[in-house]
């Protein structure tokens, strides 16, 4: 039987391997600026076509490469960032592997195009599915700039799984941001499909993240920095009233690198104990500093995934630092028993001069006395309570006895009533419903065999949610036009989202129209959310959306309909009239699934009058 185990081909290893390196254009994208930055380079261009499926450029002013060194480049674990095994735990460089050229060369259609300063031409390198079609001189700027074309082009089953352009161009906007948080020294530019997404001059810190974010973001920071002996910390969190219900804007940052990492995670959530509301995430950006031989980072190909020797003090030191900072600057609430800023601000001093002495005014014609014996002619004497009242006697008193002998009406008396079988609940009619409102969030309606309970935002959102959806089905939204048309910025990620949903977000009523770089124009939203800012509409709209993304996976339509509905419902804490329970509650018993909320928790409660009898009765 002849041997069955052969090295593979060059070409084959290297698709298997870009399985790891290169799962989708942000992934390219991520590599490809790495290498500029570890190149030197001070100022990164980003180019993309058809959200990087037709076209990756990168173009940098680095040290750029020689002749050998560019054909090397393309050779699997070739690098000039470490050199024997022990550099593995002195790693400063953003790759090391040497694995990421070869990669990218394996499943696209690569040109390289460098020159380093001391020579006077460069080198232009063409490769097509790891083969070198041409190598030649060229006239190149001082630099390196790399185009990848077609990516996955020889491996089709990977490029059908690739997801829409705006799904994409948001993963490669996010790998864009880490990197440019991470250099803020560098000056970066990003254009996609000849527009441009980021013009980022080289910076501060703070700035940089202003740049990314918005404008109002320069409100919403807090610095944070401490220096001991395991690490050194810096960067900022944001200020809790300006957390958000999804994640997306928190960054980890190990000597410059990106890394995710839930424990570390845990501890800057920690330090926001009892700031926070569920479910919310404040914005950080925070960079440790530590020496590489106290780390691994050669856990991942991907690289984000770390492991420390000392976990605790880090978590211990991270959570310190933050809860301090928060305290420092006023977020959090401090006892100072030697001075209390609010009382020392309520003090504004003033110029001697302008001190006036007080001084006293009397009348000297007046007599207490006099005063006394007007006050004793309109006072009535009450002698059998010993008391008096200075109030006239009232006209028409007799009729206030008359009330006593009306009728009660008690606007919520429960009574058995003529009733209709709806899901195995007999529900009386509207017109003849009597319904209580408990706490403001539940709505008591009683039916033959008891009451049942309903949550009244439980209910509303199930109730839009199932309004939503048809009109999505059937593109039947009706829109409310706005007196003045707003405009809402959003950052990049956030605008590439909604460029993507544009057209289900129209079909539920919403009138919106692009308006420059990431600013859209809100003409009219859905007559029913009157109440709601476009603006705020907007912004809930995508965080619900992301969430429910990131939690479940929905279909868009569906994604979508959810989020507007537990936005737009009423919420636990609203009074509601009697017309507007009943209304509610028809509206709910109409839908598909009145019983089921969209957690998937129920809608209605209901006891039966044995349950109460049982309670009462000894």
């Amino acid at each position: 039987m002849p041997d069955i185990i052969q090295l593979l081909p060059d070409a084959v290893a290297n698709q298997i391997a870009a399985g790891e390196v290169v799962q989708r254009p942000a992934s390219a994208v991520k590599e490809l600026i790495e290498n500029a930055i570890d190149a030197g380079a001070d100022k990164i261009q980003l180019i993309l076509k058809d959200a990087g499926k037709a076209l990756i450029q990168v173009i940098d002013n680095g040290c750029g490469m020689s002749l050998t060194d560019a054909r090397m480049s393309f050779e699997r674990h070739a690098t000039s960032k470490i050199r024997k095994a022990d550099d593995l735990f002195a790693i400063r460089t953003m790759g090391f592997r040497g694995e990421a050229m070869a990669s990218i060369a394996a499943i696209a259609q690569v040109e390289l195009k460098t020159r380093r300063h001391e020579d006077e031409l460069g080198t232009c390198i063409f490769i097509e599915g790891s083969e070198v079609i041409s190598q030649e001189a060229c006239s190149a700027n001082t630099g390196t700039s790399i185009s990848v074309k077609n990516l996955f082009y020889n491996t089709p089953a990977r490029r059908n799984f690739l997801k829409s352009n705006p799904v994409e161009m948001r993963h490669i906007i996010d790998e864009f941001q880490r990197v440019a948080l991470a250099n803020p020294q560098i000056f970066f530019t990003m254009h996609h499909d000849g527009q441009e997404v980021y013009h980022l001059p080289e910076a501060m810190l703070k700035q940089r993240i202003v740049h990314l974010f918005g404008n109002n973001y320069n409100q919403r920071l807090v610095p944070v920095e401490e220096d001991t002996t395991i690490i050194k910390l810096h960067g900022f969190v944001g200020k809790p009233e300006f957390a958000r219900k999804t994640r997306g804007e928190q960054f980890f940052f190990v000597n410059n690198r990106f890394i995710r990492d839930a424990y570390l995670n845990h501890a800057v959530l920690t330090a926001f104990d009892e700031l926070l509301p569920d479910e919310a995430y404040p914005m950080y950006v925070l960079f440790i500093d530590i020496d590489p031989a106290k780390i691994d980072i050669n856990v991942h190909p991907t690289k984000t995934e770390i492991k420390y020797q000392d976990e605790k003090a880090i978590y211990a030191i991270i959570r310190s630092a933050v809860k301090r900072s928060l305290g420092r600057y006023n977020i959090t609430p401090s006892l100072d028993f030697d001075q209390e800023n609010s009382i020392e601000h309520l003090i504004t001093p003033k110029p001697f001069e302008e001190i006036v002495a007080p001084t006293i005014a009397f009348n000297p014609d007046f007599n207490p006395f006099a005063a006394e014996k007007k006050a004793d002619k309109g006072m009535s004497y009450m002698r059998d309570s010993h008391s008096y009242n200075s109030s006239p006697i009232p006209k028409n008193w007799d009729t206030l006895y008359e009330i006593s002998k009306k009728e009660p009406n008690y606007q919520h008396a429960m009574h058995e009533e003529k009733n209709i079988s709806v899901d195995e609940q007999e529900v009386s009619k509207s017109s003849e419903r009597q319904l209580f409102q408990i706490h403001n969030r539940f709505i008591l309606s009683q039916i033959k065999s008891g009451f049942m309970l309903i949550s009244q935002q439980a209910a509303h959102e199930r109730v839009l949610y199932e309004r939503f959806l048809q009109q999505l089905q059937n593109h039947s939204g009706v829109s409310q036009q706005s007196l003045f048309p707003q405009s809402v910025t959003l950052n990049s990620s956030d605008f590439e989202l909604l460029r993507g949903l544009l057209p289900d977000v129209r079909a539920l009523g919403f009138d919106i129209r692009e308006f420059g770089k990431n600013t859209v124009v809100v003409e009219g939203i859905p007559a029913d959310l009157n109440n709601i800012g476009e603006h705020q509409l907007l912004e809930q709209l995508l965080e619900g959306f992301k969430n429910n993304l990131a939690i479940l996976k929905l279909d868009k339509r569906d994604n979508l309909a959810r989020s507007l509905a537990r936005n737009a419902a009423i919420k636990s804490g609203t009074k509601l009239s009697l017309e507007e329970m009943n209304l509610l509650i028809d509206q709910l018993f109409a839908c598909q699934m009145p019983n089921v909320a969209l957690n998937g928790k129920p809608v209605i409660s209901t006891f039966t009058l044995n349950e109460l009898l049982e309670r009462f009765e000894k």
